[in-house]
């Protein structure tokens, strides 16, 4: 009987509580709750780097293909992923200045792109958008890009995740690659979750960022950009005793020997949107008058100093530089070319992506001898030029408060990835399971004894710059390169930076390797693909003894059996993609499809994406997050559903109990 008096209270409370949390929910982030990613499929596939995974090119006109490769245009093949099956897909060649030297010395291993959707919307590897092979080209150990990578996961940093692949062409092996997760819908979506912000890949250098890569590079750029002596350590650190002193391509800025202009340093220069179209031009997202707006607001604030918790993502870019500055990589924002590097930003914050590693720790050709490398001071980060002509990362050092914390993180780096023996057991358990496939690999740029070399000398630089980089947290060494003292420096001993690998010894021993190479696999390699079955009867036009898992069947819906589905309402190649990067230069168009359905093939059991779907591209390649048009800050249409069914349900449950009160 007490409950039949109070029914009606009862009913408001609850009602009142779910009116309550559906509003917390879609004004999340006011209250300080951090979006949370999606759980991706392929993470933890391809991207397992507990083995060597196995990636299959199936393609009929492989040597016109590869003949053409600096054209950077893509051609359709058939991808064979640790046994399953993905026809019709597009691949092209990738890199800046390593396309064109992979061309210059007549050696066929370039990298690669594979861009699933490309002729076909909705496709993808289980949620993946594009794939990224590199070729590892002028890193001796294998390891440059990928143990940045980890380092950089490891203090928390979004990155892109990778993982070794064994390449075949053709049933024929090829080498030993990278695999690598583009910096796409899919990496967005991961680390930000379905309403991401906007990205970018600022550069002037007409060598990367979208507009046509590597195509007009020239090695005549390097002339007088010679390196410095290797055995140079008695000089001092963060000195600039080698300038370029080449013809700077693009459109150089007025800071000296800096190639590039004030918005790839991430200056404010004035409100005007062509002030910044290094940047703009390269945007990855669609992006709106709004959107430029609020970025150019974000630039003024950085470079002024002012509003930075409103204007950065402090921890993460921290922590970003922190692993960046570790490993040394001055083809980037710190170095002289002011590139590869990826812009982030939501609701005004901004923060950076790492990309491209396979010229760090020394490896860059103005880089200098190991031992000023080693104790390179951690305060004095710029190759080239003043700090404060980098906003992005002077505001560390024009804050004590600030400073103090980026001490702190490299202290959490040293401490629980070098002082743990994390980094030396991931050195171990690397070199053990690449050093078989890099001895087999027809195609490498470098010899077996080279590699072994290199491996040892990068674990031997790491933990003498972790001991540098503790002796500057200590006091004992300079943190700046005005306060250091050679008396105090770490020895370099007989270390010697080039057998890593660099800009000046491509070459290696890979010059004159063979078109196809053997099909056999070392005794101690794993096979990934025991099963085969012949092509005849796989539908997939394999050749004859070519592994054929499972063929992709319904993908655009997202099937994923072991749990992983992509989020309902994703869209794989609704971002900007290369196609339409291309497209901006007049000189690089790649073919465009006019029907997702035209080059679908006998046999081909994919379900075909819807033409118009939230997400799709638009006339210019650019892309709104799916189910949002325009700024993903704003609530998804969902939350204002979940929020007018609870207003409604409300409004039920108030009048049932007034009518239920006068029952009464």
């Amino acid at each position: 009987m007490s409950t039949h008096n109070h029914i009606d209270k009862i009913c408001c409370v609850v009602l009142a509580i779910t009116l309550l949390l559906t509003l917390l929910f879609v004004n999340a982030e006011s209250f300080g709750i951090q979006k949370s990613s999606a759980a991706m499929g392929y993470a933890d596939r391809l991207f397992n780097t507990a083995t060597v995974h196995r990636v299959d090119i199936v393609m009929e006109d492989w040597e016109d293909f590869i003949s053409t490769c600096t054209n950077e245009e893509y051609s359709a093949c058939t991808v064979v992923i640790d046994g399953e099956s993905y026809k019709n897909v597009g691949i092209r060649a990738k890199g800046n200045t390593s396309l064109t030297q992979v061309s210059s010395y007549g050696n066929d291993r370039y990298s690669f792109k594979i861009e699933f959707d490309c002729y076909e919307s909705g496709t993808s590897y289980y949620g993946l958008d594009k794939l990224c092979l590199n070729n590892i080209i002028q890193d001796n150990t294998y390891m440059k890009d990928y143990l940045t990578y980890q380092m950089m996961a490891e203090m928390g940093v979004p990155s892109p995740l990778c993982s070794f692949a064994n390449i075949t062409v053709n049933g024929e092996t090829w080498g030993l690659y990278l695999a690598l997760e583009g910096v796409e819908e899919s990496f967005l979506m991961r680390n930000y979750g379905k309403d991401y912000g906007n990205l970018y890949k600022p550069d002037s250098m007409n060598m990367g960022g979208g507009r046509g890569n590597g195509k007009d590079f020239e090695m005549g750029y390097w002339e007088g950009f010679g390196a410095k002596e290797e055995n140079a350590n008695t000089q001092q650190p963060g000195s600039q005793a080698q300038r370029f002193d080449g013809k700077i391509p693009g459109e150089g800025s007025q800071h000296g020997n800096l190639m590039g202009s004030d918005d790839v340093l991430l200056k404010y220069v004035d409100d005007a949107f062509d002030s910044y179209r290094n940047i703009f031009d390269s945007a990855k997202t669609k992006i709106s008058d709004s959107d430029k707006e609020r970025l150019i607001a974000s630039l003024k604030n950085l470079s002024a100093g002012e509003n930075l918790t409103d204007t950065v993502e402090i921890e993460d870019v921290m922590r970003y530089f922190v692993v960046h500055n570790f490993v040394l990589n001055f083809d980037s924002y710190t170095g002289s070319m002011i590139h590869n590097y990826y812009l982030y930003e939501n609701d005004g914050k901004l923060s950076m992506i790492p990309w491209d590693y396979n010229l760090a720790f020394g490896g860059f050709q103005s880089a200098g001898g190991a031992e000023s490398l080693i104790n390179y001071p951690i305060d004095s980060p710029i190759s080239e030029g003043d700090v404060e002509d980098r906003p992005m990362i002077a505001w560390i050092f024009a804050n004590e408060n600030y400073k103090a914390l980026y001490h702190q993180y490299f202290g959490e780096l040293l401490t629980d990835y070098f002082d743990s023996g994390k980094f030396s057991e991931t050195m171990e358990q690397v070199k053990s399971l690449i050093s078989p496939y890099v001895e087999e690999d027809p195609t490498k740029f470098c010899t077996y004894e080279e590699f072994t070399t290199g491996i040892d000398t990068l674990r031997d630089f790491c933990l003498l710059r972790a001991e540098s980089i503790q002796g500057q947290l200590d006091g004992t060494i300079g943190t700046t390169s005005e306060s250091q003292s050679q008396d105090t420096l770490i020895s370099a001993g007989d270390l010697k930076i080039s057998d890593m690998g660099s800009m000046g010894n491509t070459m290696g021993g890979g010059k004159d390797f063979p078109k196809n190479g053997s099909n056999d696999l070392p005794p101690e390699m794993p096979n990934t693909n025991p099963t085969t079955v012949d092509a005849e009867d796989s539908g997939n036009n394999l050749p004859p003894g070519m592994p054929n898992g499972s063929p992709q069947t319904e993908r655009a819906e997202g099937a994923d059996t072991d749990g992983n589905n992509p989020s309902p309402g994703m869209s794989t190649g609704s971002l900007q993609t290369e196609r339409a990067e291309d497209a901006k230069t007049e000189d690089n168009d790649s073919p465009e499809p006019t029907d997702n359905n035209a080059n679908q093939t006998p046999g081909d059991t994919r379900m075909k994406a819807p033409m118009q779907r939230p997400g799709e591209m638009d006339g210019s390649g650019h892309m709104a997050p799916p189910d949002m048009p325009g700024q993903g800050s704003s609530p998804s249409p969902l939350s204002w559903i979940l929020l007018g069914i609870s207003a409604c349900i409300l409004v039920l449950g108030l009048l049932f109990a007034l009518f239920f009160r006068r029952r009464k």
